[in-house]
């Protein structure tokens, strides 16, 4: 059998995927097991190099971004075990969802839930707090049931509900402040059929029927299109089936044609002449028709996105959503603002997990993007100040402008948080510029 040696790669850049965020470390490393990533933390504290981890790069913040030491998730994938009488499967952390989504189905099982990519690795989605929309199911990390942790003096820890809880209650979203995820184990159930329901809507209408659709649906989003009042709304439940999947033809023109291809024209011709966008927006408001399909859960949470944009989201308290939404449509109705990218609004349960984005409370999450070369700053900002009036908590991987100060305020178990870090990470091994930002010294 071929023994695997680590990679290492001096001086390499490293991108995100939108191309907003890149860092120069002083070398990148692809550990291929727990083992070897204990090993290059314990010589990274040894040499003075601070270090980070990163996935598929789907962030927009540089949370993982580091002068030190990278590491790579590439060679640390696959699944280590599957649980079925436990309904748990244990993966790498560098695994993408998209193998573990293939992987599940394979065997008969499924998440609860998920967002609407399959490129991110595991431990990037959980670690920012990747999300999809549910009434009763939350976040990808909402299903962790273990993880497995290298912290800063090289030493391996678990953690779960019942073995060192405060840190799992921490490190299940743990922003890559607590040490490198090695592996993570989740909940898993048996497959089943979601019937997916899109169809286009008034915001008006979405707007007064926006807590009936959340209750009556186990899963709702919508997309508002600004400079329009043309809504796509999408509900997703469970199926007794048969499956009947979206048609090859069908799925193309609307998922590849009219939501990549032509969108993607769309924003580049935006972006030229701004003032073609209103315009332009109107008739993509109307591009998309009703459709209803019923297939198996990967298949119906997530969507191809080829179109690059930069993003920022919020999450704030579900009861102050439909005002939020009304103020910013507000907003981008009376100013000079061009916005060429619709508008997605998501919901999710409250859970227990310290620096969830819903952690306590029912919530909403509004996102708001724009084509990636087109500036931003305008609109993002005054997004952002409609968000904080209402409480609202920043995604962790989506660009924001708040700090420690202000975080604290609005996240109850805070202190909880950093005092886990103090705990696992005094010499601040992990941090860098964000997270001094977010967290605090």
């Amino acid at each position: 059998m071929a023994v695997k040696t680590m990679k290492t790669v001096r001086s390499s850049v490293w991108r995100n995927w939108a191309g907003n965020v890149t860092a120069r470390p002083v070398r990148s490393v692809a550990p291929s097991s727990t083992q070897e990533l204990a090993e290059v933390v314990r010589r990274a504290a040894a040499e003075g190099l601070k270090v980070k981890a990163v996935g598929s790069g789907h962030s927009f913040t540089t949370t993982a971004a580091t002068d030190g030491l990278l590491i790579r998730p590439d060679r640390m994938a696959g699944v280590r075990g599957l649980d079925r009488e436990a309904g748990t499967v244990t993966v790498a952390a560098g695994t993408p969802l998209w193998q573990l989504n293939e992987t599940l189905s394979a065997h008969g099982l499924s998440l609860a839930n998920m967002g609407d990519i399959m490129e991110q690795t595991v431990a990037g989605a959980t670690a920012t707090g990747t999300h999809g929309t549910g009434r009763d199911s939350a976040s990808i990390a909402a299903q962790i049931k273990g993880l497995e942790l290298v912290t800063a003096d090289g030493s391996v820890l678990r953690c779960s509900a019942e073995e060192n809880p405060e840190i799992f209650a921490a490190a299940r979203i743990g922003l890559g402040a607590l040490g490198v995820v090695s592996a993570i184990t989740f909940a898993v159930e048996p497959e089943f059929l979601l019937t997916a329901r899109e169809e286009p809507m008034p915001f008006d209408r979405v707007m007064a029927d926006f807590e009936r659709l959340v209750t009556e649906n186990e899963h709702f989003e919508f997309y508002w299109f600004p400079h329009t009042g043309n809504c796509n709304t999408k509900r997703n439940n469970r199926s007794t089936g048969p499956a009947a999947p979206v048609g090859r033809v069908s799925g193309w023109v609307d998922d590849e044609l009219l939501s990549n291809g032509i969108f993607q024209v769309a924003c580049s011709v935006g972006r030229a002449v701004p003032a073609t966008i209103p315009g332009i927006a109107k008739i993509s408001s109307r591009a998309l028709s009703a459709r209803t399909y019923t297939d198996i859960p990967y298949k119906v949470f997530t969507s191809p996105r080829r179109v690059r944009f930069l993003e920022m989201e919020y999450a704030v308290p579900r009861e102050a959503a439909v005002t939020v939404l009304r103020e910013l449509k507000s907003t981008v109705d009376r100013s000079g603002l061009r916005v060429s990218f619709p508008v997605e609004v998501r919901t999710a349960p409250a859970d227990d997990i310290t620096l969830s984005t819903a952690s306590g409370r029912e919530t909403a999450y509004i996102a708001v993007h724009l084509y990636r070369g087109t500036p931003h700053r305008a609109y993002f900002t005054a997004a952002e100040q409609i968000m904080i009036a209402h409480g609202g908590r920043p995604h962790w991987g989506k660009l924001h402008s708040r700090d420690a100060g202000y975080l604290s305020g609005v996240y109850p178990r805070f202190g909880e948080f950093t005092a886990v870090r103090d705990r696992l990470d005094p010499d601040r091994l992990f941090s860098n510029d964000y997270l001094r930002r977010v967290l605090g010294d």
